[in-house]
């Protein structure tokens, strides 16, 4: 099949949730993990899955020739790009195909696949870390000289034809096949181990290049007539590679890619390429450092999407824009409110300035971070639900402002004028400002975030606690069985009452405390089984939130969550956690933890309103979370731990932009902390981010213990700290909790000797990477006794 080029279609959106309006996807993928299915049953369901939602964005609008981008992943796309370059690290390399099975020589079957991202007996999986400025998390490809790289997986290129000539006879689709960039994907990736001094895996960008290049021409020999190629990279200077090199290496890049390549021979004769779409979302092309706006526009591609919800709208003239599509991102990818779509329109229709050889409407990134349908949520008020745009939602305003945008307002007046009346209405809704809460925080001093000086609060808490060196203990929550989770269902649905859920819960609380002691561990927890998920158990207590039934998003993984909705100003009503924490307190001489998550989490994993600027709403929640500590002090809980694992992942994507979110960042956690009594030993909680980036934000938080994820990174963190002079209780993870291995007593005394080596050893605590939730409690059980075996061999050492 010859390709033609033609514009991109005037509505497209740059990816959709992939995990399945009821999770199909992660029920399959967990069944295949369990052994109860066969890979061929996974390969159906996962088939099935895009063709449905291949025909179901079709029927939404997004009818014209690849407007419906091929964003479907098993996993994470970032390992996707891992498989089809077979850039597989060595200690996987047993899992590579020698070419005598259904796989190509180098390719990964789908076993294969998912050990990287989740480990097996000695080998770690892949790290992962935050996706740019999202609850997503991917797997970071490790990259060395010698690291093989080609086209060896053309999974893309086969569910591309499965849904273009679909085996069902029915509707066929021809979608964009999408892929993260060449550039990206380097510029996101770490050197491998044993990599020499001074090597980056961007050195490789001419392999990686070359095996894009054979991609390209196998997609379009299927007939693709567009490929999408993702470069968030661009929007970000955060990845220590300065803006003159990363935009050499774009250039040398979509040099070889598009213009050495043609779209087409002739007017008939064979394409060597798909016309290509360069994405750039997440954040604003221009900055201080570099115009990547001007970069990409000087590519020989023939479109590119930029963000105009978190980026700004060029005003004039952009050289090089009048020969490519304009794919205009101003549908919010990224959060759930409804588009003022006449606003919007007017954004569209002032684009003309610009000369770009055509405009198309899309979203400001892919829909993977929001929910399928606001159709599905039957307990929302019809009010606010009115005010709402999920993914099914946000596809109907992609194609309303395109229509809008190519025949005028008066085809989409209607849409306009409800849209405006939503708008109006949620601005007027009572809640959205309450006096007593705004007054409480405009009546913050600087007195309100301040504690006594660490030493003293250090000896304090040590007379109270009575710790051991190496103090032992967990991050919060135990594993969540399916009995837990069937007695709490049974709760909400009132097959139970209070007092038979409060019994079942207790009686779990107890058998939790009962095996720390049995184990060993230092300071305590109650598990947290009454909590469905760290933000959404704290949301439906807090006046200003509401939660879903089925607004599942993915958060890596199968991991999905259910991010609440914070529409109003916050307030707590009654307490939150008190009930269980001191229950837990109560059957044991030891200290427990009172847990809680905290503001800037909160926020980071809430869909926020964006009405109020966040650290408004920070102060808010933490003003919440202030009073339940005093709470938590007055039941006689001596130790409070408020986890900020996000605390990273809403770091802005430009230095520039740093100092205002640390600050009000940083402020709202001690305004949330700062009450509790010198005697009360406050920790926090830090996972899968660069803390590098953050180590003056980390210490600014006053923490007397901080916990950070490190078992994946081998205590990457730990010098990094140490250089910057933290002198504070620091508990760097020692046990991999996002992968069904267990680490070994020789595993974990290494770690926590490389802690010890750099860090004053009275300082460390030892404990897992992160809550054991997702775990099982055979793995659980065996992993927290070798952390404790090897907690002893290394105290005995001292």
């Amino acid at each position: 099949m010859a390709v033609e080029f033609t514009h991109l279609p005037h509505a497209t959106i740059l990816g959709y949730p992939r995990i399945g309006r009821r999770r199909e996807l992660k029920r399959a993928v967990e069944s295949f993990w369990a052994g109860r299915t066969t890979t061929d049953e996974l390969e159906t369901t996962a088939r099935d899955l895009r063709l449905a939602t291949a025909r179901h964005l079709a029927g939404l609008g997004l009818d014209g020739a690849a407007a419906v981008p091929g964003s479907f992943s098993f996993y994470d796309q970032v390992l996707d790009a891992v498989a089809l370059l077979g850039a597989v690290p060595e200690r996987f390399r047993d899992l590579v195909s020698t070419g005598s099975t259904s796989e190509g020589a180098g390719a990964l079957s789908l076993e294969g696949y998912f050990t990287l991202a989740r480990g097996e007996g000695d080998k770690p999986p892949l790290e992962m870390t935050k996706w740019f400025d999202t609850n997503y998390h991917y797997l970071v490809p490790e990259i060395g000289p010698d690291t093989p790289i080609g086209f060896v997986d053309d999974r893309v290129v086969r569910q591309f034809t499965e849904l273009a000539r679909p085996a069902d006879g029915g509707q066929a689709v021809v979608t964009r096949p999408a892929l993260v960039g060449p550039v990206t994907f380097l510029l996101l990736s770490k050197p491998a181990d044993g990599a020499p001094e001074g090597f980056r895996p961007l050195d490789r960008l001419d392999d990686v290049v070359a095996a894009y290049a054979d991609v390209l021409r196998a997609l379009a020999a299927a007939g693709a007539p567009w490929v999408q190629l993702d470069e968030p990279a661009l929007v970000t200077d955060l990845l220590d590679v300065p803006f003159d090199e990363v935009a050499d290496a774009v250039r040398r890049a979509y040099a070889q890619l598009a213009t050495d390549l043609s779209p087409a021979t002739g007017a008939t004769g064979t394409a060597e390429r798909p016309a290509i779409l360069v994405t750039a979302p997440y954040g604003d092309l221009r900055s201080e450092v570099g115009d990547g706006l001007a970069l990409l526009a000087g590519l020989d591609v023939e479109a590119i999407a930029v963000d105009l919800v978190k980026g700004a709208v060029p005003t004039g003239p952009v050289a090089g824009l009048k020969t490519k599509t304009l794919v205009a991102g101003v549908v919010d990818g990224h959060n759930i409110w409804r588009a003022d779509l006449d606003a919007r329109l007017t954004t569209l229709e002032g684009l003309t300035a610009l000369g770009a050889g055509a405009v198309a409407v899309g979203t400001s990134t892919s829909l993977l971070h929001v929910p399928h349908d606001v159709a599905d949520e039957p307990r929302l008020d019809a009010g606010l639900k009115s005010w709402l745009a999920f993914a099914d939602q946000k596809v109907a305003e992609v194609v309303t402002l395109a229509t809008g945008l190519t025949g005028g307002r008066t085809a989409v007046a209607d849409a306009l004028a409800e849209s405006t009346a939503a708008v109006r209405s949620r601005a007027e809704a009572p809640g959205v400002v309450v006096p007593e809460v705004r007054e409480r925080t405009a009546a913050l001093t600087p007195a309100d975030v301040e504690r006594a000086p660490y030493a003293e609060r250090a000896a304090a808490q040590q007379a109270k606690l009575d710790l051991p060196p190496l103090p032992t203990t967990t991050i919060g929550s135990f594993p969540q069985t399916a009995e837990i989770r069937t007695t709490r269902a049974a709760w909400v649905r009132g097959e139970l009452s209070d007092a038979e859920y409060t019994t079942a819960m207790r009686a779990e609380i107890a058998s939790t405390v009962a095996l720390q002691e049995e184990l060993g561990l230092d300071v305590l927890v109650h598990g947290e089984p009454e909590r469905n998920d760290m933000v959404q158990y704290f949301a439906e207590q807090l006046d200003g939130f509401v939660t879903t039934v089925h607004g599942w998003v993915q958060s890596y993984g199968s991991r999905c969550v259910r991010p609440p909705i914070l529409w109003g100003d916050v307030s707590r009503p009654a307490p939150l956690t008190v009930e269980w924490t001191a229950y837990a307190a109560s059957l044991t001489d030891k200290p427990v933890k009172g847990m809680l998550t905290g503001p800037v989490t909160i926020l980071a994993w809430s869909f926020v309103r964006d009405d109020l600027p966040l650290g408004d709403t920070a102060d808010q929640v933490a003003l919440a979370l202030r009073d339940e500590v005093t709470d938590l002090e007055e039941a006689g809980i001596g130790v409070v731990q408020v986890d900020e694992p996000a605390l990273r992942e809403l770091l802005p994507l430009r230095r520039a932009d740093h100092p205002g979110y640390l600050d009000w960042s940083v402020r709202s956690f001690r305004l949330s902390t700062a009450g509790a009594a010198t005697a009360t030993q406050v920790h926090t909680h830090l996972c899968y981010s660069e803390f590098g980036q953050v180590i003056g934000a980390i210490d600014g938080l006053d923490a007397d213990v901080t916990s950070v994820e490190a078992a994946r990174s081998r205590m990457e963190i730990v010098p990094e700290l140490a250089d910057a002079g933290y002198g504070r209780g620091i508990g760097p993870g020692v046990y991999d909790i996002h992968s069904p291995r267990v680490p070994s007593v020789e595993e974990v005394t290494e770690l926590v000797r490389l802690a010890a080596k750099s860090i004053d050893p009275r300082l460390v605590w030892v404990n897992p990477d992160c809550g054991l939730k997702t775990r099982a409690y055979a793995e659980t059980k065996e992993s927290l006794r070798n952390l404790v075996r090897a907690t002893e061999e290394v105290r005995a050492t001292l």
